[in-house]
């Protein structure tokens, strides 16, 4: 249930009603803070990271989705609108419907926008049947049902440049894949592409060395320090940079990583650092010039990997700094990335902003590796965890 806005109250003003902008929220309210408002133009809420396990053909949408009116916090206002301008200096934002907030904090958890544009041919491959992806659920829906139908031929899954939403995600729809291939005695007949600008799978070498016996396992070709530069969907074909030079991979499906970027808002608003992402210290998530603006999840350069597991940490950190019970927390860079590498198993990953390993379970310091554990850990329990104790500010 969502209460009006009162013109005469300058509100604590989240914008993004996602992972970080609800959690906060939630949070807030249960320290008492009142005049909390959220600005969100979806109706829908998504918990993105079970869109992997639908492209991979292991979930449905019913897990997914709710509405985003059913997970905004009691008592906090939720604003259909989307956000076009924030004036610091005045404390303002400026809503697309033309609506301004006079705000006494600002949140700023607005996300990552994807760039389908920015690779010559890959907005217009998006719109045929061969190409699916897991960054948007319609098009992980369609992944499902045509990874499932692949016979023979040529699947390239790749892998967005940093800075990305959780960029080694793209690689869980291709490991669900050929096991299912593989169980159904398909995948010796199907070449599986791997493409990725990184130079190995993962940034951190154990987690890596995991991931690249699986890639061995499965016979995947994988083709590092490579980036897509266009595509030819009518034609089945795409070009890609290697080593300097310029080559063309035929494909029969293409699993797309789209490259992405933080929104322009920032950078005209002036809170923007160098690279465009909100412009705030990494361990406390606060503005560095603008002290009544923070940042958190992907839209604040606080940790090298950005994914949804990094939001709870922060989230701890920003609440303090608004409503502070004597605690002076500061964000060490905690992020993780899961990997489900068969219908059973995945590969864990925690670590910090150093790339040092940092597992929730302190004295498991193997947690990282191939397990059924965490594969239960990250299809079940935390989808569990987000909807019932993430969102209502409980964990």
């Amino acid at each position: 249930m969502t209460t009006p806005l009162r013109a005469t109250r300058r509100p604590t003003l989240i914008i993004g009603g996602g992972n970080a902008g609800v959690s906060i929220a939630a949070r807030l309210r249960r320290r008492k803070v009142r005049d909390v408002v959220i600005v969100e133009p979806r109706s829908d809420h998504v918990y993105a990271p079970l869109q992997s396990h639908i492209a991979g053909g292991v979930a449905d949408r019913r897990r997914v989705v709710r509405s985003q009116r059913s997970v905004t916090p009691r008592g906090v206002t939720w604003i259909q609108d989307r956000l076009v301008a924030v004036f610091p200096a005045e404390s303002v934002a400026e809503l697309a419907s033309g609506r301004r907030i006079v705000y006494e904090r600002l949140v700023i958890a607005a996300g990552i926008e994807q760039e389908w544009a920015a690779v010559p041919g890959l907005a217009d491959a998006r719109d045929l049947s061969t190409t699916v992806s897991n960054y948007t659920l319609p098009l992980a829906e369609r992944a499902s049902t045509t990874l499932r139908g692949v016979e023979s031929g040529t699947v390239v899954f790749t892998q967005a440049p940093e800075p990305a939403s959780c960029a080694g995600v793209a690689q869980k729809p291709m490991y669900l894949a050929c096991d299912r291939w593989r169980r159904e005695g398909r995948l010796p007949g199907i070449r599986v592409v791997f493409i990725t600008p990184e130079p190995a799978p993962f940034s951190v070498a154990p987690v890596s060395a995991e991931l690249e016996a699986k890639i061995a396992e499965y016979g995947i070709e994988a083709l590092y320090t490579t980036e897509v530069v266009e595509v030819r969907a009518g034609a089945g074909e795409l070009d890609v940079l290697q080593g300097g030079g310029r080559r063309t991979i035929r494909y029969d499906v293409l699993h797309a990583a789209p490259p992405q970027r933080p929104a322009t808002w920032i950078a005209s608003s002036g809170l923007g650092d160098e690279d465009g992402f909100v412009d705030v210290d990494p361990s406390t998530l606060q503005h560095r010039r603008w002290p009544n603006v923070w940042a958190l999840g992907d839209a604040a350069p606080v940790t090298p990997i950005r994914s949804g597991g990094a939001i709870r940490s922060q989230a701890k950190v920003l609440v303090e700094a608004l409503a502070p019970r004597g605690k002076t927390p500061r964000y060490d860079g905690y992020t993780e990335t899961p990997f489900t590498v068969t219908r059973h198993t995945a590969v864990f990953a925690e670590f910090d902003r150093s790339g040092r390993l940092r597992p929730t379970i302190p004295f498991w310091r193997t947690l990282y590796r191939e397990r059924r554990f965490t594969y239960v850990m990250d299809r079940w329990v935390l989808p569990w965890v987000y909807w019932n104790l993430i969102l209502t500010g409980r964990a």
